[in-house]
């Protein structure tokens, strides 16, 4: 008799410390925990979808995607992203989360090492062990970036992939041209694969937003209209790939999905498709949160260097105490952080605060931080 009725690679997955965060806080609670966008979607993308409902728009689309939005995706790689990928080199998923799955699956065998900066984005490392891959944690630069040299040192004969994110969940670190074409070439040299997680490409303040897939073909790229056009719920993200990847993909998605939502897609091509204010309105006022919580959590001595993208901060904990502590301290006073360890060891000594939150909460958050800190 097996020792267990359940799979050993889902007993060993622990619960995200994100979620354990939000389980711990009362109703009450000022939410600095959640990484999603505090704006609702736009108009135009609502109604999208109304009409889409009215219409009958209702059964299976094509596997990979609605034709019109898998072109939209191709334009805009073209035009934002200066490289070029096929609609047929294209899957539109269940937003970046499936994408991630995708790549992980047909990717990594068992035994195989996938590199993932430590801290990292919760998902990654689950993903890699679910698929009875390794993983290789890639400690970050002073700046919290991932440094080529450090990725060169760590490459072994089993690494399959590395994961790029840029703009970065939890640091907001975004990575430099020069680092995005080294990645690019030590991917072409060793014959690894770069998974790029690009969901927070809008939301840059300093610095640019550069994809490795300008530079190598040895790229799958992952983004999703979630962060960029307040979509979180929609759930639609796309992965493009040379064909030779998306050939394999196609594979996973039409077995564990069948397609994406009919509705949202429509919805994804409307705001593919449409204007860009919104987008950077949320930027500008995203900029304005952050300038605002940095120089507020270095005041109340919280050291905390100034995120270069995304919506997050990533200040230092006061010496003498652990991340977990100073985290479950700020939600018994009804504030909720995630501790810097719930994104690898080596976020210990970090809290990580969304500033996907109303300018009028970070400031009644500071204070209280202030006062029990």
């Amino acid at each position: 008799m097996p020792d267990s009725k359940f799979a050993q690679r889902v007993l060993g997955i622990d619960i995200s410390g994100i979620r354990k965060m939000f389980e711990g806080a009362g109703p009450n609670s000022i939410n600095l925990g959640l990484g999603q966008p505090d704006y609702d979607t736009p108009q135009h993308i609502k109604q999208a979808a109304i009409d889409a409902i009215n219409e009958g728009f209702t059964g299976y689309t094509q596997g990979p995607g609605i034709p019109e939005l898998l072109q939209a995706l191709s334009s805009k790689f073209k035009d934002q992203n200066n490289f070029e990928v096929s609609p047929n080199e294209i899957i539109v998923t269940s937003g970046a989360s499936e994408a991630l799955e995708l790549a992980m699956a047909s990717l990594v065998d068992p035994g195989d090492d996938v590199l993932i900066a430590n801290p990292g984005f919760v998902s990654y490392n689950s993903l890699v062990n679910i698929m009875g891959g390794r993983v290789t944690p890639l400690p970050l630069a002073e700046d919290l970036t991932i440094s080529p040299d450090v990725v060169m040192e760590n490459i072994g004969p089993k690494t399959k992939a590395i994961i790029i994110n840029s703009p970065a969940n939890p640091t907001g670190a975004v990575q430099s041209k020069g680092d995005m074409k080294a990645f690019a070439e030590i991917a072409d040299d060793h014959n690894i694969t770069i998974i790029s997680d690009e969901v927070y490409e809008h939301f840059i303040y300093e610095g640019e937003h550069v994809s490795p897939a300008q530079f190598s073909d040895n790229v799958i790229t992952i983004n999703a209209v979630s962060k960029t056009f307040s979509m979180t719920g929609w759930r639609i993200g796309y992965v493009a790939a040379r064909k030779e990847y998306t050939e394999q993909m196609i594979k996973v998605h039409q077995y564990v999905q069948a397609c994406a939502n009919s509705i949202a897609q429509k919805a994804a091509y409307a705001a593919l498709s449409g204007p860009m204010d919104s987008v950077y309105a949320m930027r500008d006022e995203f900029k304005a949160r952050r300038d605002m919580l940095v120089e507020g959590l270095n005041s109340i001595g919280l050291k905390c260097e100034s995120p270069k993208g995304a919506f997050y901060a990533f200040p230092e904990v006061p010496e003498g105490t652990t991340s977990e502590e100073i985290a479950s301290k700020l939600i018994s006073n009804g504030v909720i952080v995630v501790p810097g360890t719930a994104f690898g060891d080596r976020g210990e000594g970090h809290i990580r605060l969304s500033y996907a939150s109303s300018m009028d909460n970070l400031k009644q958050a500071l204070d209280i931080m202030e006062k029990v800190l």
